[in-house]
């Protein structure tokens, strides 16, 4: 139990007299540690009345306060009595155990580093400026006038330059033999020599190798109907390109045809064969050669069989 109040005594100094209060109270020094948050060295240290352990004056009134207060005393009473029998100095915080500190450390490293920078870039300045060749004076003397003599005559200007070769505009075509023919004999000998030039390429023309009334007969692939209907046959002399359209004017077949290839028609009616050289398509009906198309675009139903020969 504690006591109704508990004194100090005053035959010892304060720390002792602490001890004692604590002793009587039957507490120990993590006891007081607990209660006040103060580590138990630094309690010990107060009260064998030892401040060199404690971290500064400020700090050991503080703990003297709280100790007070955790014995039941009056608080300002003891630091008072502290104070005079163990003066406290106002000093500054200690530097914890094992540190050392070093004020401004970092800032007087930067300071160094922008001073050797700064010195580099001034003699490189100067070193440069040593190399360099002095400035040239520059001249303060008028600038002399030129003067054009105005009774010189008209300018005379040189032959033109021809024209580049993308520029020149290419000879026209003249048809070979024709020019001599004219210097010769005149416009009507060129007259002769075209019209001659005109027969001998009529007769280079490929002309229908297909008798009339020949039997079909394959040469390449046969598009179109198959076999078993008999109707018309479009076969390629020459190379060809075939459009088959329908009523609607829709595309029933397309075909680039190569020489001895086919098509045949199937049974439908209102188709329009549509072709680019109508002598390269040789017409076959029934299964024999009736001639080739006579124009680009033919109607199927009008390509019908010839009459037989009456007897």
């Amino acid at each position: 139990m504690r006591p109704a109040k508990l004194v100090l005594s005053t035959d010892v100094h304060i720390g002792q007299a602490l001890r004692q209060a604590r002793e009587t109270l039957d507490l120990g020094v993590d006891d007081i540690a607990q209660a006040t948050h103060v580590r138990s060295t630094f309690i010990d240290a107060l009260e064998r009345l030892d401040l060199a352990p404690l971290p500064a004056g400020p700090f050991a009134v503080g703990y003297v306060k709280a100790y007070a207060r955790a014995l039941g005393l009056e608080p300002d009473a003891v630091v008072a009595r502290f104070k005079k029998e163990a003066p406290v100095e106002d000093t500054g915080l200690a530097d914890p155990f094992g540190a050392q500190f070093r004020r401004g450390a970092r800032f007087s490293g930067l300071a160094a580093a922008a001073l050797a920078v700064v010195a580099g870039l001034a003699g490189w300045n100067l070193v440069v400026r040593a190399k360099s060749p002095p400035p040239r004076a520059v001249s303060s003397a008028p600038p002399v006038a030129v003067h054009v003599p105005t009774d010189a005559g008209p300018a005379v200007l040189g032959a033109p330059l021809p024209a580049p070769p993308e520029a020149s505009t290419p000879p026209p075509y003249e048809t070979p033999g024709l020019a001599a023919a004219t210097a010769a004999k005149g416009p009507d000998a060129a007259a002769a020599v075209t019209a001659q030039i005109a027969e001998e390429a009529a007769k280079d023309r490929p002309t229908n190798p297909v008798a009339a009334g020949a039997q079909f007969s394959p040469h390449g692939a046969v598009f179109g109907a198959p076999r078993t209907e008999p109707g018309v046959v479009l076969q390629a002399v020459r190379p060809m390109s075939l459009v088959v359209r329908g009523a609607s004017g829709a595309v029933y077949f397309a075909r680039q045809l190569a020489p001895g290839e086919a098509w045949r028609a199937p049974n439908v009616a209102g188709l329009t064969l549509d072709v680019d050289v109508p002598a390269a398509a040789e017409v076959y009906v029934q299964g024999r050669a009736v001639g080739v198309l006579s124009q680009p675009q033919t109607a199927l139903a009008s390509l019908t069989a010839p009459k037989p020969p009456t007897p």
